[in-house]
């Protein structure tokens, strides 16, 4: 019987994502040869088709990807791959705790293999096409060794962590789990400004005192206590702009890519960092964090219940090896199916996220300027190949940021 809910829900994820992938290239398509009259003063035809060309591209390859990821999500579960890699290294590897992390390691590996040459396809392809990876190979593999590094020294604590739990804290074993998974996001958090993201980028103190002079005048008008305003040298990768704020207490910074400075004047730049600090000013980050940490609650729970029961990897094609701890199996099942069970709520996410940008645009108009935010958000889409005519229900399933028309024309009629 779960089988076949299973392929249900897998057939309908991937007939959605399908259906809402083509319809985004034919509007896309149909909207290609006319600019929006709102955009046709600022951005020229040749830069519209650009951006939907790309568009384009980005929907093909996620396509086809989504097609490989089923394909190999049937490949180890019912059709036995995961099954067989559990007793392969059973045969091989005596100790339990070993045995069972590399396991868990041996499917990253598989995920990681099946995604590599999409990773290759979108940034040596898509991306060199028109003209935004600045990345060399020698760079891409350097970064893959270093992200790899740093999921073997903070992903392999937490999951020998949460087999602990699992084996030695009895039923209630995934409170102390969700316990664990909490203090771990937190660290990363922690550690992220000053220690993870220097291993892939040079971050240098913001040399412009006046544009900095008027970022300190705008966060102590919003409330914003910062620790150092930064550029990031993201021109090395890429020709994408962006600008962000991280880390929390004392370390909380500022920082800019290369890339947006370069485009933006002093009164675009305010504005977009305005919107950046009305996140901070209505608690999103910490909401957003909130949220994931009660949906991880959630799903440990459903978990601790779906580990007990026989069916649950039998139904997914793995039978349980008598005698041995099956904790890692339970856990690899779980993370794979449960995007099968939970693709609906993404449209919910998304509409909570628009909420939240129109939110903050609210904010930089009031404590920036409405106009000079219109501004940077026009040169940022042109510059990154925004499309300005997304489908409706595409953009509604999908996007974090409202469409731009509408988001244009909610900020000129800010207050």
């Amino acid at each position: 019987m779960f089988t076949a809910l299973f392929l249900v829900f897998l057939f309908a994820d991937i007939s959605l994502r399908l259906w809402l992938g083509l319809r985004q290239i034919r509007h896309v398509a149909r909207h290609r040869d006319q600019v929006p009259v709102e955009f046709s003063d600022r951005i020229s035809l040749r830069s519209h088709q650009r951006a939907a060309d790309y568009t384009h591209g980005k929907i093909q390859i996620g396509l086809v990807e989504t097609i490989t990821e089923a394909a190999v999500l049937i490949g180890l579960t019912l059709l036995g791959g995961l099954q067989f890699l559990d007793i392969k290294l059973g045969q091989w590897i005596e100790h339990e705790m070993w045995r069972q992390l590399a396991l868990m390691g041996s499917v990253v590996a598989v995920m990681g293999v099946v995604g590599l040459p999409f990773s290759l396809w979108r940034k040596f392809g898509l991306e060199a096409r028109f003209g935004f990876n600045r990345m060399s190979l020698g760079l891409f593999i350097s970064d893959t060794l270093k992200g790899l590094l740093i999921a073997v020294v903070l992903g392999l604590p937490l999951a020998a962590g949460v087999l602990w739990f699992m084996g030695n804290t009895g039923a209630y074993w995934h409170w102390w789990a969700w316990g664990v998974w909490v203090v771990f996001n937190i660290l990363v958090i922690w550690l992220f400004p000053t220690v993870i993201a220097p291993l892939f980028n040079k971050f240098t103190p913001l040399d412009n005192p006046v544009l900095a002079d008027r970022i300190h005048t705008l966060a102590g008008r919003c409330g914003f206590a910062i620790s150092g305003l930064f550029v990031m040298d993201g021109s090395k990768r890429s020709a994408h702009g962006n600008a962000y704020f991280t880390g929390f207490g004392r370390s909380r910074r500022i920082v800019f890519f290369d890339t947006l400075l370069s485009r933006l004047d002093a009164d675009e730049v305010e504005a977009v960092l305005a919107h950046e600090l009305g996140h901070f000013k209505f608690r999103h980050i910490l909401k957003r964090l909130a949220v994931s940490f009660l949906l991880a609650l959630g799903f440990f729970q459903v978990l601790g219940w779906l580990s007990q029961q026989v069916w649950f990897y039998t139904q997914l094609g793995v039978i349980p090896q008598l005698g041995r701890p099956n904790d890692a199996l339970a856990l690899i099942l779980f993370f794979l199916v449960m995007p099968v069970f939970t693709f609906w709520i993404t449209p919910l996410i998304s509409l909570m996220s628009r909420n939240d940008e129109f939110q903050a645009d609210q904010f930089a108009a009031r404590q920036a300027s409405g106009p000079a935010l219109i501004s940077a958000l026009v040169k940022l889409y042109d510059d990154n190949a925004a499309t300005l005519t997304p489908d409706p229900l595409h953009s509604a399933f999908y996007d974090s940021h409202p469409p731009a028309a509408v988001r244009i024309q909610k900020l000129k009629h800010a207050h």
